[in-house]
């Protein structure tokens, strides 16, 4: 469901972060949210899964909070990795740092025990995340995906659904049928050729209209077909940003993993901001109030 079945390397298959982010010449909001990151490990204190999609460099929590401090982020939302699996030991030690600024979004099996989710909502997850990605493993069937969504209708938790533009369309049955609010990963991935005109474009919008779905205007570097900073994305983020100003929310992605082009830098991405919200009041709602609403701070 969240891995391959064949054995992968233990030495890293994906690059590190860039590890000299620039200052960002904006100054953000006070309790900005970067709404979609990650931590790896470290891999001796916290193990990946075995059958893991692909090994990454370590990323701790210690270098994420550094980061955040000096990028301008006082909220934050743990995006759990398929290279941890279900095992979410990692996001609930860096949780307990956080002293209730930050929240999780968990990866489940259908089997998992309601004592368990309930024990990850007490420590701050808000929601769960369902792949539909090739490289990370095979896509959860629909009785499955339903299954986790009854463990966690009782928490009120949201659902994450990471997809391409292709699949948002192929899913949308689906999608619009679940009572949950939910939460589309990276702009969709939408592909930027396409543009403001192209159908899946349309599709997110229409998701956006009624009032139970946002999106993350994350991984703009994933969706972009030109090098930093990024921009043919950035103006599909700024689209939607102007569409549906109370439905959109901001994540660095951070570390950025399996990166295939250009490494972006995160000083850049918060940059980009300016130019996704050039409205302060905008601005404001992305990583302020839509945060708080939608993940409960």
């Amino acid at each position: 469901m969240m891995a391959h079945d064949r054995p992968i390397s233990a030495e890293p298959t994906c690059p590190p972060p860039d590890p000299n982010p620039t200052r960002p010449r904006i100054k953000l909001p006070p309790l900005s949210c970067d709404s979609h990151f990650h931590i790896f490990g470290p891999g001796k204190t916290f193990p990946y899964a075995a059958q893991r999609a692909f090994t990454p460099h370590d990323a701790p929590k210690e270098r994420l909070f550094a980061l955040h401090a000096f990028l301008g982020f006082e909220r934050g939302i743990f995006v759990q990795s398929s290279c941890h699996g279900t095992d979410h030991a990692a996001v609930l030690d860096a949780l307990k740092d956080a002293k209730g600024r930050y929240r999780g979004v968990a990866l489940l099996a259908p089997g998992t025990p309601a004592q368990e989710v309930a024990r990850l909502n007490d420590a701050g997850f808000c929601g769960v995340r369902f792949h539909f990605l090739p490289h990370l493993g095979a896509a959860p069937s629909y009785d499955a995906m339903r299954s986790v969504m009854r463990l966690i209708a009782p928490h009120g938790w949201h659902v994450a659904i990471h997809v391409t533009g292709r699949d948002l369309l192929a899913h949308l049955d689906f999608i619009n049928s679940i009572e949950a609010r939910v939460v589309i990963d990276h702009i969709a991935r939408l592909d930027v050729a396409e543009g403001v005109g192209g159908a899946a474009f349309t599709t997110l919008r229409r998701l956006l209209d009624g009032g139970r779905v946002w999106v993350k205007l994350s991984g703009t570097d994933r969706v972009s077909k030109q090098a930093p900073p990024f921009r043919d994305a950035v103006a599909l983020a700024r689209a939607l940003a102007e569409h549906a100003p109370e439905r959109v929310v901001w994540g660095t992605d951070w570390p950025h993993p399996n990166i295939d082009a250009h490494m972006p830098n995160d000083g850049q991405l918060v940059d980009s901001i300016a130019e996704i919200a050039p409205a302060e009041a905008t601005r404001r709602r992305m990583l302020v109030d839509n945060p708080a609403e939608l993940f409960g701070f």
